[in-house]
């Protein structure tokens, strides 16, 4: 038993894509995804702190960093195979829990196990830090989805994920950070000239509609 196992198993990470099985004009490794969400959380609480709300950094960057490591043991599953059935997410999320436990318990030192049980746990929870994490995963996969979707990837799956990424975005609306986003960053996102413009921002003006809140994307001024 040693750490040695665990550090080779990063490795693993880089070698995980995710959305497997579709075509892809860019392929976004679990390592690579894990990275982007952490500096987008990064950035989500630094608007927080802006504001006057107190983070917990270090349990941002741990929850940010580890959330998903233990994709290392059943892959990714596509974002609207797991919400499709909220009993398949259920078995899904009890199955990584039961494989982690498993993982911590034969090859991390025994010293350390308690710390990495937390560290490794499901880190969206209802803490801001657990929100912004929250965010800061669908804003990645947002992101993700429309680098396909501006190349012209004809796959409908990924305009599903752009979809499914911001109603998710907006279920956070009351946090700063969210606020930000859709008026700083969101716009500027659907602003450029690229495959189905007008159709994303249709969808993303309906989505916002749907969740109540006013705004217009000001799209060719």
């Amino acid at each position: 038993m040693g750490m040695h196992e665990y550090i080779k198993s990063l490795s693993d990470l880089e070698k995980i894509y995710r959305c497997p099985g579709k075509f892809k004009f860019e392929e976004h490794s679990v390592a690579a995804h894990s990275f982007k969400v952490t500096k987008i959380a990064q950035f989500l609480g630094t608007v927080e702190e802006h504001k006057g709300n107190e983070v917990d950094w270090k349990s941002l960057y741990e929850k940010a960093l580890n959330h998903d490591y233990s994709e290392i043991f059943i892959g990714d599953i596509k974002t609207p195979v797991k919400y499709a059935d909220p009993d398949l997410r259920e078995r899904l999320a009890n199955v990584e829990e039961s494989m982690t436990k498993h993982f911590i318990e034969e090859e991390i030192p025994e010293e350390f196990q308690a710390i990495y049980h937390n560290r490794l746990k499901e880190g969206k929870d209802e803490t801001l830090e657990g929100k912004i994490l929250s965010v800061a995963d669908k804003v990645d996969l947002l992101y993700e989805s429309f680098g396909e979707i501006q190349k012209g990837n004809p796959e409908n799956l990924f305009t599903q994920i752009y979809q499914e990424s911001l109603d998710t975005i907006l279920e956070f609306k009351e946090l700063a950070s969210v606020n930000y986003f859709l008026k700083e960053i969101l716009p500027d996102l659907l602003s450029g000239e690229f495959t189905n413009q007008s159709e994303l921002e249709t969808i993303s003006q309906n989505i916002l509609t749907r969740h109540n809140i006013e705004q217009t994307f000001a799209l060719g001024e």
